[in-house]
């Protein structure tokens, strides 16, 4: 070999390390946002920033990144632009609704720059989300018991409603059920329906959807229930698509359906108690989350102050009890699994902290980590990825 062959030879692996380190060092950098919604009636002021490590599970607190009132459920859009918050009141410029606040993020520092914020349309607004577009937000009204869809224009902001229902019954709990209360809507995988979960009825609504002119339809069915009482909650739905979680808030239960993309229908399948068969305490179940992978799902007790764990079947979805792990704190209200999976982290309301789990894909099991985070009152967790 000539010693300008050999030369060459090294130049050529020094360049292909250089590479590698730097592909290395992007894998590894690759850091969230990650954003925290409170209660503001127990010193918190808003929502929180973070800067989330995936490799490590370690956050770093950026501070409050927008004050607004009872922030208590988070939405971003598919391109990671803008964060869109519910603020749970039912006084909004004087009238009776609650509000949606709209958000740019600004990706260098975590801070929130308010866009807009308008009426929700009804008291007490529990959920929202956005359509797989990202060109239309829904929200849940809790205490009117209805839902919203409001379309995104280019800018962030939001448009004139496009669509709005006003649910109607009851149920047998006097006290819980008295009337509607919409707790959860979401778009199907396939963005065709719209599902919504409605405490008070206890049904799990389903509405075609346009996406082009953001409507809603009622189904044929328009609608399953569960059982009286059960009080539903929030969903979850597969990634196959093929099957619908529902958590029952009133019962402690997840019942499983089986879901036909197409014609919306859902099929009860199974309903199984988050719950040790020896607890005798008050429990209100609250958040219900399937891994990227749709092989377990996770769903958190309020009272046990736990995430119950289960094991999918593929084929029936069906639900095989894993494990039970304490969530170090009180009143889970919130979870979320991080972008990458291997870590779960919870929000307990009533111990003002978010303690981190790490996730075990192989089984679905929890350990808990060292990091918790302290922040007043937390009943969300969303992420953002750094541009």
């Amino acid at each position: 070999m000539t010693r300008r062959n050999s030369s060459l030879k090294l130049s050529t692996l020094i360049v292909l390390l250089v590479t590698l380190a730097a592909t290395v060092v992007q894998a590894v950098d690759n850091k969230y946002l990650m954003y925290v919604g409170t209660y503001t009636d127990k010193g918190s002021k808003g929502i929180y920033a973070y800067r989330f490590d995936p490799v490590t599970g370690e956050s770093k607190a950026l501070g409050l990144s927008a004050e607004t009132s009872n922030p208590s459920f988070l939405s971003v859009d598919p391109d990671h632009k803008y964060l869109y918050a519910v603020n749970e009141i039912d006084n909004f410029n004087g009238g009776h609704t609650g509000a949606v606040s709209a958000f740019a993020i600004d990706h260098a520092n975590g801070r929130l720059t308010l866009l807009q914020q308008v009426s929700s349309l009804g008291a007490d607004p529990a959920h929202v989300s956005l359509d797989k577009t990202g060109h239309y937000l829904l929200v849940a009204n809790y205490t009117s018991g209805n839902v919203a869809v409001f379309p995104i224009e280019s800018n962030g902001r939001l448009g004139p409603r496009s669509a709005f229902v006003q649910h109607a019954g009851s149920s047998v709990n006097k006290e819980r059920q008295a009337g509607p209360h919409a707790h959860e809507i979401q778009t199907s995988n396939d963005n065709q329906f719209v599902l919504t979960a409605d405490l008070g009825l206890d049904e799990l609504l389903v509405y075609r959807f346009n996406p082009k002119s953001g409507s809603l339809e009622p189904n044929d069915p328009a609608f399953v229930k569960v059982s009286p009482g059960s009080g539903p909650r929030h969903f979850t739905i597969a990634p196959s698509g093929k099957f619908v979680y529902l958590v029952n808030e009133l019962s402690s239960t997840i019942t499983v359906f089986a879901y036909t993309p197409g014609s919306g229908k859902l099929q009860e399948q199974q309903t199984i108690s988050t719950l040790p068969a020896e607890f005798k305490g008050e429990n209100t179940t609250a958040e219900i989350e399937v891994d990227a992978a749709g092989k377990f799902l996770y769903a958190s007790n309020r009272g046990d102050d736990s995430i119950a764990v289960f094991a999918i079947d593929p084929n029936s979805g069906k639900l095989t009890f894993v494990e039970r792990v304490p969530t170090g704190g009180k009143t889970p209200r919130h979870f979320a699994l991080d972008p990458t999976g291997k870590w779960l982290l919870a929000a307990n309301q009533d111990s003002n902290s978010v303690t981190i789990f790490r996730v075990d894909p192989s089984n679905g099991h929890l350990t808990p980590t060292s990091h918790t985070l302290q922040v007043a009152t937390p009943v969300c967790v969303v992420f953002v990825p750094i541009n």
